[in-house]
């Protein structure tokens, strides 16, 4: 079986997805060539998993300070280049198109008539999960973005979705790795929140003297304080860091919640405004009871999450990447009862919610908010 894996490289999350379906695809019986698009080929890091790998221009969004500037992601986008890039794309030489929002892979497959699945968190923002900010236009944004006749969407939760046969929800793919090169620090944070100013960063964190901050991020400063350390791209550091910290603050994206979740950690989102995924995606944590959401940060946000914020419950994920592989090679893709199942083997644990907070006094104390 011979595979076109197309992926949305525009944040790291599509990637690390791509990376686990890797790992699972590669033991099979299958040749799986890679296109990534949505991000200058320049600033792809760590690609050696995915071979010698095609890249397009593609689409993507820009934000700006925390919040999607239209006006800037239109007079980036390059149309022309995209029609070019889905005519020139050739398909036909693959038994299978697997989609991961990527719209040259998707739209090529689409125009020959190739097969195509779809597999994603976006897929899976439809009625009955959680929806916030979503207009006919996002709505439609999302149908036609990167379409196929199957999708798997990816989501912490089916929230009582009826899978069809050609339209499942399933859990997230989590790429973590095996062990962890240190010891669990319970005073440090890792920080991901590429979509915000740098320096609003700094400012709400130079304050927490008392917490070691581990933040990743493009543009970020190049000196540090003490407790501020300021982090290369590197996607084992990421991985580790994410392992050994205690909490994690970031943007309300679907992957690295995913990995944090199976994880155990305490998770703190902020969502990007202007975009409806990530407002869903902090509504849905909000329900289910699995992070601390907050549409604006400041120092007394972070603090409030460190010294008092608990889940009501957390939850353990299956190998969700190995069975969509298996599946794939199988080659009947309308029979997806074995995928259905995987819903029974997610374990949610309710939490005492104030056991094992750090000492809210101290750190309030220690930024004279008392």
């Amino acid at each position: 079986m011979r595979l076109l894996y197309g992926v949305q490289a525009t944040g790291n999350g599509h990637i690390s997805r791509a990376r686990a379906m890797q790992q699972a695809l590669a033991p099979l019986d299958i040749q799986v060539d890679f296109l990534f698009s949505g991000r200058p080929v320049g600033q792809l890091f760590d690609m050696a998993a995915f071979g010698n790998y095609q890249w397009r221009p593609g689409l993507s969004f820009v934000s700006k300070a925390g919040k999607i500037s239209h006006w800037h992601t239109w007079q980036q986008a390059d149309l022309r280049q995209l029609w070019r890039d889905v005519h020139q794309l050739e398909t036909r030489r693959y038994d299978l198109v697997l989609t991961d929002f990527e719209p040259v892979t998707a739209w090529a497959a689409r125009r020959q008539g190739t097969p195509v699945i779809a597999l994603g968190h976006q897929y899976a923002l439809n009625p009955p999960t959680p929806l916030c900010g979503m207009d006919w236009f996002q709505r439609s944004l999302l149908a036609y973005f990167a379409p196929a006749r199957h999708s798997i969407g990816l989501h912490w939760h089916h929230f009582g979705y009826q899978p069809q046969q050609n339209r499942l929800i399933l859990p997230p793919i989590v790429d973590l790795p095996t062990h962890s090169d240190g010891v669990d620090d319970a005073d440090t944070v890792l920080v991901y929140l590429p979509f915000e100013d740098p320096n609003d960063v700094l400012t709400w964190l130079a304050p927490l003297q008392q917490y070691k901050f581990r933040i990743y991020g493009a543009g970020l400063p190049t000196h540090t304080l003490p407790h501020l350390q300021f982090c290369p791209p590197s996607v084992h550091a990421f991985k580790q860091d994410l392992i050994r910290a205690a909490a994690v603050v970031s943007n309300a994206g679907f992957e690295l919640i995913s990995e944090a979740l199976q994880l155990g950690k305490r998770i703190m989102v902020k969502p990007l405004l202007g975009q409806p995924e990530q407002r869903s995606n902090a509504l849905a944590l909000q329900q289910l009871g699995l992070a601390f959401a907050q549409n604006q940060l400041s120092s007394q946000c972070v603090v409030q999450f460190l010294t008092e914020y608990q889940p009501t419950q957390s939850v353990r994920y299956p190998d969700v990447a190995a069975a969509i592989a298996q599946w794939l090679v199988k080659g009947d893709w309308y029979d997806n009862a074995a995928l259905q199942q995987l819903w029974q083997k997610v374990l949610f644990q309710q939490k005492d919610v104030r056991a094992d907070l750090p000492d809210a006094r101290r750190v309030q104390t220690t930024m004279g908010l008392t």
